[in-house]
């Protein structure tokens, strides 16, 4: 066994094996495959697909992180594609290479990450193609827009042994895991409901633009690549894609996984609920141009406690914060949103507390990421396992509103046993692509 071999070199020695359905002999990917540091010389690049927002927020955090290189951007939208590839190189002093199909990025061997910053429906497909070409991969949350996807995703990242952080970045924040170690210590008593709450205007969307053409310099059948053929529209596209079924799951998918997330973790939650019962519909702005519901309610039942979520398209909510949890228990209750925890004593059971954040969450959550594709590290603050398990709690939820039905998931089986229900754990991908 030669021991020199490079990281680089094993990525795409590993990635050629693997595409080819050949196992690799265990001696060989325990070169990279064990926690064994990376030599610092070795410095790690990367490419960003998806531009405009959240991806890049991602990419200029994992740039800080030491011996970095951002070597390629990839945007259907020739516009946001220029002006970012000018931002980084007045940044980062390289002009990156620029495509507008991802499956070029993929072809290039020196890639070794890519991070997802796309709209929902393209995260599987990306992340499945960039795990079988050896890359690992940043993916902004929700995991995957669908529960089939989620499971094709981690599929992926097993078989071809990659390194995936989910962008739920309150995974690591010292906010939350002090607020979790006080939930562990018992000193709530018995904690008989959890509520989340997010209501945030942006779920509406009023006054929509009619169809029309496509702005210059923007690929849409690109854009919109595994999801039904259809027409521009801009009330669909940047910014507002999330509140349509074929791109996005609304407010539940979107600030969902990442308060469901903490609600789960909190309870200790490892599988799916018992059963889930909700009911939504455009309420608040009966107009709404939005498919998804701007004002909805689901309640996941387990065997001694309840995780209810609601949302709304207004800026308020309960205890003056428009998102945040509840964790209701026999001593007294625990708030929580990113601004800070606090607990307030049911008759004088506890000592009143209050709790600010005292990290950057994001940027320790890209540099958790970074340490561990060092490492060769799979369990990452957020694994792709954890980002899975909350997007199905999301999608389960919607699914349940959608269908009007009380649902038990059977996550081993894959199915509802209830064909309604059933109808939407898989996507149906547009020609020529395919799940």
């Amino acid at each position: 066994m030669n021991y020199e071999l490079t990281r680089r070199a094993f990525l795409r020695q590993s990635a050629t094996a693997l595409a080819a359905g050949i196992l690799l002999p265990n001696t060989l990917y325990a070169v990279t495959g064990s926690p064994r540091p990376v030599a610092a010389s070795d410095r790690l690049n990367v490419a960003l697909v998806g531009c405009r927002s959240m991806g890049w927020y991602d990419l200029s955090d994992i740039m800080k992180y030491p011996g970095t290189s951002c070597v390629a951007l990839c945007d259907i939208d020739s516009g946001i594609l220029s002006n970012r590839a000018a931002e980084a190189e007045k940044n980062w002093g390289k002009r990156p290479a620029c495509y507008g199909d991802y499956r070029r990025i993929l072809e290039r061997d020196d890639v070794d990450i890519i991070i997802i910053g796309t709209p929902d429906h393209w995260h599987c497909k990306i992340a499945v193609d960039a795990c079988s070409a050896g890359k690992d991969v940043y993916v902004e949350k929700p995991l995957a827009n669908s529960i089939a996807e989620c499971d094709a995703m981690v599929a992926a990242a097993q078989r071809y042994g990659r390194v995936v952080q989910v962008g739920q970045q309150q995974r690591s924040a010292n906010l939350w895991h002090s607020m979790k170690e006080y939930i562990d210590s018992g000193a709530l008593g018995h904690i008989g409901r959890v509520n989340v709450w997010a209501n945030f205007t942006y779920a509406a969307i009023l006054n929509p633009a009619m169809d029309g053409p496509v702005p210059k310099g923007v690929d849409f059948d690109m854009w919109l690549g595994p999801a039904p053929k259809r027409s521009f529209n801009a009330s669909r596209f940047h910014g507002s894609w999330r509140m349509f079924w074929d791109y996005g799951g609304g407010l539940l998918t979107d600030w969902g996984v990442h308060l469901l997330d903490m609600a789960l973790w909190g309870m200790n939650v490892k599988d799916m609920p018992q059963r889930v019962m909700a009911a939504g519909g455009n309420y608040v702005y009966p107009n709404n141009f939005a498919e998804t519901f701007d004002t909805l309610s689901v309640t996941y039942q387990f065997p001694q406690f309840l995780i209810q979520w609601s949302n709304m398209t207004i800026e308020s909510g309960p205890y003056g914060r428009n998102y945040g949890l509840e964790f209701k228990g026999t001593n007294g209750t625990l708030i929580a949103n990113r601004e800070s925890w606090e607990v307030i004593p049911e008759a004088g059971k506890l000592e009143a507390k209050l709790v600010k954040p005292s990290n950057n969450d994001h940027l320790d959550h890209t540099n958790n990421f970074m340490e561990c594709v060092k490492r060769r590290d799979m369990q990452t603050a957020c694994p792709i396992t954890n980002g899975s398990f909350c997007a199905k709690y999301a999608h389960i939820g919607n699914i349940a509103a959608r269908t009007h039905e009380m649902l038990t998931y059977d996550d081993a089986k894959h199915t509802f046993h209830n064909k309604a229900a059933d109808h939407f754990i898989t996507p149906s991908y547009r020609n020529p692509w395919k799940l």
